[in-house]
């Protein structure tokens, strides 16, 4: 029976270290301010309970380097055996619709039937009226008044513009150098979601979708930040602070 030495209990390691050290859940939570109830899901393993793939990463890391343990090893091991991969949606196909046939079938086969019979045998009988003897006038032709019916053109129904909808996730790149972060939910008191150098060359996706990020910048010249696919303007010039939001970067 083979073993694999780094698979390991993420939940009940992080519960005994914090036993260990004699804290409790409300002590962890006014030091790296995660919420105790996220705490209890990340101890019980209850991924479901948190808001997202990376606000789990995030915690699991800085909870795990609070308590001495490896926060990167923890991280690897969720990736290993928990972390979601996206699947490509299948495009539905779209149902074929029957042809309709040209003379249509049933009752309105018949109904054209009688119409044609009525309109010839009433070109017989105008035809046999111009033709009776004794009538000194010439043949009349028997002519069809055609009226249309003037209608005014239809309204188009008024099309409201679509608005597109704002992103949900973005992508931090270390695009010129290696670039220190820490970035918290909502402002500069929120929960902690991540903290550590990002390499040079390699990039963070985050997720709005709970709300805006806030992001402190080690060495801003070093960053690009893409929302939707578009580059963002507007980051400091040196270490300073921004507000990531869904429209955009705001100072923070």
């Amino acid at each position: 029976m083979s073993h694999n030495p780094r698979m390991f209990e993420i939940g009940a390691s992080l519960r005994e270290a914090r036993i260990k050290r004699g804290l409790t859940p409300a002590d962890v939570q006014q030091a790296i301010r995660i919420r105790d109830r996220y705490l209890q899901a990340l101890e019980e393993e209850r991924w479901e309970l948190l808001p997202g793939e990376v606000y789990v990463k995030g915690f699991l890391r800085t909870y795990a380097d609070f308590l001495g343990l490896d926060g990167n090893l923890y991280v690897d091991e969720y990736n290993s055996r928990f972390a979601q991969r996206d699947e490509p949606a299948l495009a539905p196909e779209r149902p074929l619709r029957p042809v309709p046939r040209l003379g249509g079938s049933g009752p309105l086969r018949s109904a054209l039937a009688v119409v044609a019979l009525v309109a010839i045998v009433a070109g017989v009988a105008a035809w046999r009226l111009t033709r009776s003897p004794g009538s000194s006038s010439p043949p009349q032709s028997v002519s069809t008044a055609t009226t249309t019916s003037s209608k005014p053109p239809a309204k188009k129904p008024h099309r409201h513009p679509r608005v597109a909808a704002l992103p949900s996730r973005a992508l931090l790149v270390a695009s010129r150098g290696n670039c220190w972060l820490e970035i918290r939910q909502g402002s500069a008191s929120g929960p902690l979601l991540y903290e550590d150098t990002l390499p040079q060359g390699q990039s963070l996706p985050v997720s709005l979708a709970h709300g805006p990020l806030w992001i402190r910048i080690g060495d801003p010249p070093s960053l690009d930040i893409r929302l939707g696919g578009k580059l963002l303007t507007g980051l400091p010039t040196q270490t300073g602070n921004v507000l990531l939001t869904r429209r955009g970067l705001e100072p923070a």
